[in-house]
């Protein structure tokens, strides 16, 4: 990922042995390497591998391709208080498609999601869900030529509501380009905060068609079966994260006054119904973009121009 060289003595290098280790390469990569960006409360974005921080953070947008994300929206929940200053653990217990615990969570509330207590407008704070929603999607970064995947987490204050324009949070964003004839991997997505909002909420807004060398990224991409991680909430173990530390059940607290219906409201259809996916492209955008331009170099730069 850099122009610059590894080696401490320059000579020349066999081309054929290059392409011996290129299979070794690709085999530890997968295995070793969790990429993401990271979203953080000063509005910065910030490229992280395998939990380290690389380069300086970048202030207020970024421009990305999503390549894939799951049917439905996620569910996560924790029992104890969020503390920003505390390590990463994973949750008491989620969900990857918001119907029913994973098999791997260590501390399961319900059956199914549908009926937690957890799952109920009241039982966290604010009158608000215990239990949060999420997406965790799979992005290329617009620009780097090098077709890396990264994880994104849009939370939950990002997710559902209605735009302005082409302007949208999330769910919102996928209808828009559907109704209008295209699809989140067919466009580079702005992704911003919102300056106008009192907490930590992004906006996606399509910028441009994909160009052709974007196309075959895009396609490498969703033929590559290690992206399918990015969008699991279980690969939280392989970015630092531990499952937290077996808790006391707490008391009972008093049953939340809210009312259930037999219909569910805008925001819960917005999780129960499937939202279609990035497909995989079998032919060429109909729109052709001006192809990319410059080096990684320079992609790479423009995450080190601004600190937090």
């Amino acid at each position: 990922m850099s122009n610059l060289t590894i080696f401490k003595q320059a000579g020349a290098v066999s081309t054929a042995s290059k392409r011996e280790l290129t299979g070794l390469a690709k085999t530890l990569a997968t295995t070793n390497t969790m990429r993401r960006i990271a979203t953080n409360t000063n509005g910065t974005f910030k490229r992280m591998i395998n939990g380290e921080q690389i380069g300086n953070a970048i202030r207020g947008e970024f421009n990305a391709i999503i390549v894939d994300a799951l049917p439905k929206v996620s569910r996560t929940f924790y029992a104890g208080k969020y503390d920003p200053n505390a390590k990463a653990t994973l949750p008491d217990c989620w969900s990857n498609l918001g119907d029913k615990p994973e098999a791997a969570a260590a501390n399961k509330q319900h059956s199914n999601c549908g009926d937690c207590p957890k799952n109920v407008k009241g039982s966290g704070d604010n009158g608000g869900r215990a239990c949060r929603f999420q997406r965790r999607i799979a992005i290329l970064i617009a620009g780097d030529p090098t077709g890396e995947v990264y994880q994104f987490n849009v939370p939950a204050k990002s997710l559902f509501g209605k735009g302005n324009g082409n302007v949208h949070p999330f769910e919102s964003y996928v209808k828009y380009l559907l109704g209008n004839g295209e699809s989140p991997d067919t466009v580079v997505t702005n992704i911003s905060y919102d300056l106008n909002a009192g907490s930590m909420e992004l906006l996606f807004t399509p910028m441009r068609g994909i160009s052709d060398e974007e196309y075959a990224l895009v396609v490498a991409a969703q033929a590559d079966p290690e992206t399918k991680k990015y969008v699991q909430l279980t690969v939280a173990a392989t970015d630092g994260a531990k499952p937290a530390p077996k808790q006391e059940a707490p008391k009972p607290a008093p049953t939340p006054a809210v009312t259930r219906s037999a219909e569910p409201d805008e925001e819960e259809e917005a999780v129960f119904e499937p939202v279609a996916a990035p497909v995989k492209r079998s032919a060429k955008p109909v729109e052709k973009a001006p192809a990319v331009t410059g080096d990684l170099a320079s992609i790479v730069n423009a995450w080190g121009d601004d600190g937090d």
